[in-house]
């Protein structure tokens, strides 16, 4: 069998379904082979929109999202995507076309060093120069893609590797890779400890990371704080891994948190911190991060413990098989008055209600996302880009259900939302799927409209337009004097781009004509996109400058007749 076909049989016997691409001369031999195996192809605009398909596939569906690129620039465009996944941990497999074996290293047409690129954005990159080790380098690369830590692997094929054919059969056993051993689990006596620092703690919080959607340990973790009542806070890429509706849920923590989460963190005498890194979003100022707590760490990769917070009790291991060893041993400690004391500052400290606020005839995103997760009863794939909007999403849709939340956290990347949603729509074909994103954002991968309409498929567009490049225009409000230097954005007619692609286009200005315009979103057979005009200049509240102390937040400013409102009496009013 020739390899462009080995690449085929290999992904069909690992289980691949669809992969996202764009062909060229050193993966062609593959594209020519590609129409005899079962694999759908999604035709990208962009390179980088496949990579960020893959990625949205595999949050939504926890299996590896693949993609596929030529050699040079087209798999140079895929970096920015393999660089988010690592940054957020996603399996994610990318195939690249690489020129003739006997041409590398003479700087031949479109010839690149993408595994030497990638190497420090990847879990692995392997470079393939034969027919008879393509099987085995794509089973390798699923294997290190999804154990362990997930994250991103590249394997880079030569095109005479492609060409010259071999005997072949898959071979289904195991993959062994001597060195590699991602699953530790913790000794007993560490359990037992952890039990023990849970039953003497007067003040604990419990933090919902990412790992805990990753490693499938919702369920898990909503035994674990039933039997022990201990309220939980979550991270941005956490949110859905316990449910916001739940008593017990005290919303996002960090630099864009709810004030009385951010509190309760820095008044905690004990952390239990389950999949996630302790980043600078989440602690703000080191020197003074939660400086009255004992900290247990859980978490997987043991490169995170230690790396930025210091932890009294590693457990390091697969968050699910950790918290069903604890969940026989764990007592609700002694807390009333500590849950009651949350309670109190969460009455005293919410943030301005915007989506409840006379809006005056004026559109603010909060009521578009309030409206829009009303509408979609919490239940749709929300998939958003990054600044402003992203912040309004986790504050004001509030996610019940783990991998519903679709959202670049580590790298920040904007232009991410729209691929990400399409690779969300294939991992779940039945699922009401939603973009948010910045009039900024959706510019940058905006040529993927395209790809939605050939696909057929039905992905809803929001688009948050204020005119601004808005997280970075709210910095320099804050930080910068007001001095709004190069984020004026003028934007095309967003109703009109829908039309050139054969899309429904509409337009929403007031608060009343948001419900119209979903409605008619839902109920559309096809794709659809809204332009919500919103307000310009509003700003996310509160906000924990960086470098701050995490309870040093500045707050939304005061309103006329708002004077005495508790919010107002702790923090920094950004008026």
């Amino acid at each position: 069998m020739p390899g462009s076909e080995i690449i085929w049989d290999a992904l069909v016997h690992l289980g691949v379904e669809v992969v996202f691409g764009y062909p060229g001369g050193a993966i062609m031999p593959a594209y020519d082979s590609m129409i005899k195996f079962p694999i759908h192809h999604v035709l990208v605009r962009h390179e980088q929109g496949a990579s960020h398909m893959a990625d949205g596939y595999a949050r939504v569906s926890g299996r590896v999202g693949v993609c596929v690129a030529t050699s040079g620039p087209g798999a140079t465009n895929l970096v920015t995507g393999i660089a988010n996944a690592m940054m957020d941990s996603i399996p994610i497999v990318a195939i690249t076309g690489q020129v003739n074996s006997t041409a590398i290293g003479s700087d031949a047409f479109q010839e690149t060093d993408i595994s030497g690129v990638v190497l420090p954005i990847t879990k692995h990159s392997i470079v393939v120069t034969r027919p008879e080790d393509i099987a085995g380098a794509l089973k390798e690369a699923f294997f290190i893609a999804s154990s362990g830590r997930p994250g991103p692997v590249l394997v880079d094929i030569t095109k005479d590797a492609q060409q010259k054919s071999c005997m072949y059969a898959f071979d289904p056993s195991p993959v062994r890779l001597p060195g590699y051993r991602p699953e530790v689990e913790p000794v007993e006596k560490d359990i037992a400890q952890a039990i023990a620092m849970i039953a003497e703690a007067e003040r604990p919080i419990i933090f919902a990371g990412h790992g805990v959607i990753q490693g499938g340990a919702t369920e898990a973790l909503l035994q674990f704080v039933e039997k022990t009542q201990i309220p939980v806070a979550s991270t941005l890429l956490g949110l859905g891994g316990f449910p916001a509706s739940h008593p017990l849920a005290l919303g996002m923590m960090g630099m864009h948190g709810e004030a009385w989460v951010n509190k309760a963190i820095q008044e905690s005498d004990l952390i239990i911190a389950i999949g996630m890194r302790f980043d600078d979003r989440v602690t703000g100022n080191l020197k003074t991060y939660a400086t009255r707590s004992k900290k247990i760490h859980i978490e997987l990769d043991p490169a995170e413990v230690n790396k930025n917070v210091r932890v009294d009790l590693p457990l390091i291991g697969d968050c699910l098989s950790i918290l069903r060893r604890m969940i026989p041993y764990a007592r609700a400690p002694q807390i009333d008055a500590w849950k009651k004391h949350i309670d109190e500052m969460r009455g005293e400290s919410a943030v301005i209600d915007i989506k409840e606020l006379p809006d005056q005839g004026k559109l603010y995103a909060a009521h578009v996302i309030h409206d829009l997760w009303k509408m979609t009863d919490g239940r749709a794939i929300i998939v958003t880009d990054v600044g402003q909007h992203q912040m309004w999403e986790a504050q004001y849709y509030k996610h019940d259900y783990p991998r519903r939340l679709v959202t670049s956290g580590g790298l920040g990347t904007m232009g991410f939302a729209l691929p990400a949603a399409i690779g969300a729509k294939f991992a779940d074909k039945s699922a009401e799927v939603w973009v948010i994103a910045g009039d900024g954002g959706i510019q940058m991968t905006a040529a993927e409209l395209s790809t939605i309409a050939q696909e057929g498929i039905k992905v809803n567009v929001a688009i948050i337009n204020n005119g601004f490049l808005g997280m970075v225009r709210q910095w320099q409000q804050f930080f910068f004097g007001g001095r709004y230097v190069a984020t004026p954005m003028k934007s095309p007619d967003f109703v009109k781009l829908a039309d050139a692609h054969g899309l429904l286009g509409l337009r929403a200005k007031t608060r009343a004509e948001v419900r119209e315009a979903v409605e008619r979103a839902r109920a559309h057979d096809g794709a659809v996109v809204i332009d919500f005009r919103v307000e310009q200049e509003d700003s996310v509240y509160p906000m924990v400058p960086t470098g701050a102390d995490l309870g040093d937040m500045i707050r939304r400013p005061k309103r006329e007749n708002e004077e005495h409102n508790p919010i107002y009496e702790t923090g920094k009013d950004a008026s």
